[in-house]
């Protein structure tokens, strides 16, 4: 690879059909990790590797990721490319093309990536990522000797490796030129087709990452956050009162409130703007985003409240994502197990899917509100705006 230093190439534009309804007014990439953006975790990842440029994909609500990141980001510009549709990850980058020169990496911005990986991603170029899975039917799949690739392969019934391609990659500046590529089965102009080119033509290396999250359904924007969230080491800028009890690595920003007689177990964040307490319980991996409200007598556990989002009094919430400006009414409850033990199934695009967890609760829309005393079952939707009537049994999506 030339010495030269690569531009970062963020693919932003995705709106998420399978994360609906947290997707409804943003785009994929977009959902909180912890304190920040999916696509800023890969964006940090790409500068930290060595990128003199962030060079963002955008498409659905591509506003949100301008103001995001403006026009510079980290100490580095950042300039802004429109996929006009969603038409696939090798047409994403083609609508990049014209600022590409010399070679260039791609990161998906919905992917958590380990940042070591990625920096011997920008050593080792031309390279892909590759993580090993255990079923990696789901995935493209590389075909190596010795750390080079010798084939890649989508989504097959018979995988020959157990190496995933992680949708991270450091191109040589020809690639640049060998974007249009066909349609595939699946209607979209896919990289992978881009990688098998330059397979073909230069010695392409696999680096392992170490650890990659595809972030592409709620369970998996909550196992972010417990990413995320396990790396916080403790840190109290914001208002604590002295009866308040915070165990382990708690973070409460700057402008944010924990009121009297609160527990909170750590890993959590507590942004700026967000109130927590009296009397409430935190526990697991939780995210209260900014202007976000814990009130007076709530428990929650391992879960996501994004900006806004409410419980007022006397609730509970267990593994749940609540999006922005949430209303839980007074006695709002949410179901977290089955009682079979099996995992909890969740409606994905129509169909029913396990999420793998054990534990799992509801995933409610931007603005959805319930009245005092509602009971949400496991592996519920609302969608954004939705109202559930007080005293209400919520055992399928609305």
């Amino acid at each position: 690879m030339s010495s030269e230093t690569p531009r970062a190439v963020v693919l932003a534009a995705g709106e998420g059909t399978r994360i609906r309804p947290l997707s409804a007014s943003l785009p994929k990439p977009m959902l909180p990790a912890a304190d920040r953006p999916l696509a800023a975790h890969a964006a940090d990842a790409a500068v930290r590797a060595g990128a003199d440029e962030l060079l963002f994909v955008v498409g659905y609500e591509a506003d949100v990721v301008r103001d995001y990141f403006g026009e510079e980001y980290a100490g580095i510009p950042v300039t802004y490319a429109v996929q006009q549709e969603q038409a696939g990850t090798a047409d994403a980058v083609r609508a990049a093309a014209e600022y590409l020169d010399g070679p260039f990496a791609v990161l998906n911005g919905d992917n958590l990536y380990d940042p070591d990986g990625i920096e011997a991603l920008f050593e080792e170029g031309p390279a892909v990522g590759a993580h090993r899975v255990d079923d990696p039917t789901s995935y493209g799949v590389l075909s190596t000797e010795g750390d080079t690739i010798t084939d890649i392969v989508e989504k097959p019934a018979d995988p020959p490796t157990d190496l995933a391609n992680t949708g991270a990659y450091l191109f040589p500046e020809e690639a640049r030129d060998w974007l249009d590529v066909p349609e595939s089965e699946r209607g979209e102009h896919e990289i992978t087709d881009v990688v098998a080119r330059v397979v073909d033509e230069y010695e392409v290396s696999a680096v392992e990452i170490d650890r990659w999250l595809d972030v592409g359904r709620p369970w998996e924007l909550l196992e972010a956050n417990e990413w995320k969230l396990g790396e916080l080491e403790r840190d109290v800028q914001g208002s604590v009162h002295e009866t308040a009890d915070l165990r382990g690595p708690v973070v409460v920003e700057e402008g944010a409130a924990v009121d009297a007689g609160v527990v909170v177990e750590g890993p959590a964040l507590i942004r700026s703007g967000a109130s927590v307490g009296p009397n409430a319980y935190v526990r697991g991996a939780t995210l209260v985003d900014e202007d976000a409200k814990i009130g007076h007598s709530v428990e929650v556990k391992n879960s996501v409240f994004m900006p806004g989002a409410t419980a007022g009094h006397l609730s509970y919430v267990g593994d749940s994502l609540l999006g922005r400006d949430v209303n839980l009414g007074a006695g709002t409850t949410v179901a977290n197990l089955r009682h079979d033990d099996e995992p909890v199934k969740l409606n994905v695009k129509g169909e029913r899917v396990s999420t793998g967890r054990r534990k799992f609760g509801v995933v409610l829309g931007d603005e959805a509100k319930t009245g005092i005393n509602v009971a949400l079952n496991v592996g519920t939707k609302l969608s954004p705006g939705a109202g559930v009537p007080p005293g209400e049994t919520v055992s399928r999506d609305r």
